[in-house]
């Protein structure tokens, strides 16, 4: 038997054109949803929303966070888990690890202090009392968090992953939720980035590989059903 490889593929498409070629495609197969889902927003805080007030902030579709919130509340309102994630550090940022240390100027990531404004999640955000909120320091909401017992606790079998960012923070948390054995979702329009080359080119690479992306209208629809 002959092995044929291919060589990687070089042309002019732009990475938002890649994704739309993907995401269209009708036989691409999803892992779904489950029973029961739970909400992971991840990092929803000023130093990442905030555009008024910091030069880490950043919008790609600004209805974000009213996605955000309006599919927070149809999960409480089907007794199904909403979580809040945000990142800091010490004051001597001696927890921060490795990540903390290719730049130590004011808006680098170790800077991120608690109880500061930039860890202060978006005052747009609509919290219950009963929703899970905890800091991390690392970028995968799973990574040294009560995240994977909680879930396990609730019963959940679905993970939804919004937030920022897309290449960062949110990869990094639907991949680890891949990881343990749940149904992983990214609502395209609950995520952000920097650059239109980062958002798209790591939902193409979640599709395809760790996660269902999907317009946050299918998460609604499904909610709604419930």
């Amino acid at each position: 038997m002959t092995l044929v490889g291919t060589k990687m593929v070089s042309d002019s498409r732009t990475a938002r054109e890649i994704f739309e070629e993907v995401i269209g495609n009708p036989a691409r197969k999803k892992f779904g949803f489950g029973d029961k889902l739970a909400i992971v927003n991840v990092d929803v805080q000023q130093s990442y929303t905030r555009t008024d007030m910091f030069k880490t902030a950043y919008e790609t579709d600004p209805n974000q966070i009213d996605y955000i919130n309006r599919i927070s509340s149809l999960a409480r309102a089907k007794a199904m888990p909403v979580i809040w994630s945000r990142v800091a550090y010490k004051g001597d940022a001696g927890d921060a690890g490795v990540w903390g240390t290719r730049t130590d100027t004011e808006d680098s990531l170790q800077n991120i202090k608690y109880d500061s404004e930039r860890h202060l999640l978006d005052p747009r955000c609509d919290l219950s009392g009963d929703d899970l909120q905890y800091t991390k320091r690392m970028p995968s909401a799973f990574f040294e968090t009560p995240l994977a017992s909680y879930l396990t606790w609730h019963k959940v079998d679905t993970v939804v992953v919004t937030g920022g960012s897309t290449s960062g923070c949110v990869r990094a948390t639907a991949v680890d939720a891949l990881s343990h054995g749940y149904r992983t979702i990214v609502p395209i329009e609950t995520c952000a980035d920097k650059h239109e080359s980062y958002h798209f080119a790591n939902l193409t690479d979640l599709q395809l590989k760790y996660a269902d992306v999907e317009p946050v209208q299918a998460v609604i629809d499904w909610l709604e059903k419930r």
